[in-house]
C-alpha cells in the first residue's frame, strides 16, 4: 500500500470576520491561493503539475458550487477536476483524509487537499417561515432540532454541555483563552508561522499576519464578560472562551511516496466518528482514541496535540479525559485565539502542527476537532526525524 506523504502545507493568514482585513476577500479568491501556493511548492519540490490527480476543498457556505473546480481553474490547473467536501467544522480535515485514502488505495498519486472559509462575503438570506421563526438556507442545521442541543446555537451544544459534562469551570475556561492567545501571540512574535502562512492580496493591502489573536487579553478581562445565556443557571460561555468567527484558507499537497517527491510528513492514520449532538465536544475524545490506535501508537508517543477550541471547554474535556499534557496541547493557539475559519480549520490545524513538528525535530502529532451534529474528527501524523 503506497504511503501520503505531505509535499507542501500552506495557509492563509486569518482574518475576523466581516470587519477584517479579509472581509472584502471571497472564497473563492481565498481558494486560488491556497491552491495556487500548493502547486507553486509543488513544482519547486520537482512535480509535474500536469499529474496532480485532484483538488479536493471543504466547503460550508457556498450552496451547491465546487470551489475546488473553481481554484483549479484560476490556479491554471485546467486538466485537474475538483471536489467540494463538506463534515461541518472538520470539511477541510475530510478533504484530506480523502487525499489519503485515494492515494493509500492506488487511485490518485499526488492531490491538493484543503478547505476555505469566508464568514465575510458567504451568501447570507433569511425567510420568516413563523411568527417568530426564520430560517437561512444557506446555513443548515447540523442536525434535528432539541431543547437540550440546539441545533443552530453551539454555544449551548458544545460549549455549555461540554462543560457541564465534564466539569469544567468558567474560570478554568478563561484561563484557557488567556494561553491560548499568549501562545499565538508568541508564534506570531517568534516566526513561527512563516514557513506556512502566504500573504493575501486582498482590496485594503498585503495581508500576511493573523489578526484575531489578542494582546491585552487577561483573565480579569474575560471575568468581566457577560455570559450569552444569562437566562441559564450558571451559565458559563462567554464571546471570550469561544472562538471567533473568521476567514481564512489551508491547503496540504498530498503525495504517494513512490512519486519521490520530498516529505514534510506522513499522513499515517484518521478516524472520524459520530455521538449524540448534545455532546458534540466531546467527540474529539473518541476521534483521538481511535485515530492513534489505528496509527499503531500510544498517546505518551504523540509530541504534540491540536484539538480545536470551538470552545476552550472543548479541549480542557479532552486533556481530562484522556490524561493529556496540557502543555503540549495548542501550542501555538487554536480557535479562542488564531480563530475558526469552519471549513479550513481541520486543514490548517495539519498545517501548523505538521510545520511546528518539523521545527522541534520530527515526530507523531495529532489533530482533532468536532464537527456540528455530533461529529469528530482526528488526523495523525509523522514528521521524520531530521
Amino acid at each position: 500500500m503506497p504511503e501520503a506523504i505531505i509535499v507542501a502545507a500552506v495557509r492563509t493568514p486569518i482574518g475576523t470576520a466581516r470587519k477584517g482585513s479579509l472581509r472584502d476577500t471571497t472564497a473563492f479568491d481565498l481558494a486560488h491561493d491556497v491552491v495556487g501556493a500548493s502547486a507553486q511548492r509543488l513544482a519547486t519540490a520537482g512535480a509535474e503539475l500536469a499529474e496532480i490527480d485532484d483538488v479536493i476543498l471543504g466547503e460550508g457556505r457556498y450552496g451547491g458550487g465546487v470551489l475546488a473546480r473553481h481554484a483549479a481553474i484560476t490556479a491554471g490547473l485546467t486538466t485537474v477536476p475538483g471536489l467540494a467536501q463538506n463534515r461541518h467544522c472538520a470539511a477541510g480535515m475530510a478533504a484530506v483524509q480523502s487525499a489519503a485514502a485515494n492515494i493509500r488505495a492506488g487511485m490518485a498519486e499526488l492531490v491538493i487537499a484543503g478547505g476555505v472559509n469566508s464568514e465575510s462575503t458567504a451568501p447570507r438570506a433569511r425567510f420568516r417561515v413563523g411568527a417568530d421563526e426564520w430560517i437561512d438556507p444557506w446555513v443548515s442545521p447540523t442536525h434535528p432540532d432539541r431543547p437540550d442541543a440546539p441545533a443552530m446555537d453551539m454555544s449551548i451544544t458544545v460549549g455549555w454541555n461540554t462543560a457541564v459534562k465534564a466539569g469544567i469551570s468558567r474560570d478554568e475556561m478563561d484561563a484557557w483563552a488567556v494561553r491560548s492567545h499568549r501562545n499565538a501571540i508568541a508564534a506570531i512574535d517568534e516566526g513561527r508561522f512563516a514557513a506556512e502562512v502566504i500573504p493575501v492580496t486582498t482590496p485594503h493591502g498585503v495581508f500576511d499576519t493573523d489578526e484575531h489573536p489578542r494582546r491585552d487579553t487577561s483573565v480579569e478581562r474575560l471575568a468581566g464578560l457577560k455570559p450569552l445565556h444569562p437566562e441559564i443557571d450558571g451559565f458559563s460561555i462567554t464571546a471570550g472562551n469561544a472562538s471567533g468567527m473568521n476567514d481564512g484558507a489551508a491547503a496540504l499537497a498530498v503525495a504517494a511516496d513512490a512519486t519521490g517527491l520530498p516529505a514534510l510528513g506522513y499522513i499515517r492514520s484518521w478516524a472520524s466518528v459520530g455521538v449524540d449532538p448534545a455532546f458534540t465536544g466531546l467527540a474529539p475524545i473518541e476521534a483521538i482514541t481511535k485515530a492513534v490506535r489505528r496509527a499503531g501508537i500510544s498517546l505518551d508517543e504523540l509530541r504534540l496535540i491540536e484539538i480545536n477550541e470551538a470552545f476552550a471547554s472543548v479541549p480542557l474535556a479532552a486533556i481530562r479525559a484522556l490524561d493529556l499534557n496540557p502543555e503540549i496541547v495548542n501550542y501555538s493557539g487554536s480557535g479562542c485565539s488564531l480563530g475558526h475559519p469552519v471549513a479550513a480549520t481541520g486543514a490548517r490545524m495539519i498545517v501548523t502542527l505538521v510545520h511546528e513538528l518539523r521545527r522541534r525535530g520530527g515526530g507523531f502529532g495529532v489533530a482533532a476537532l468536532c464537527a456540528g451534529g455530533g461529529m469528530g474528527s482526528a488526523t495523525v501524523v509523522e514528521v521524520p526525524a531530521g
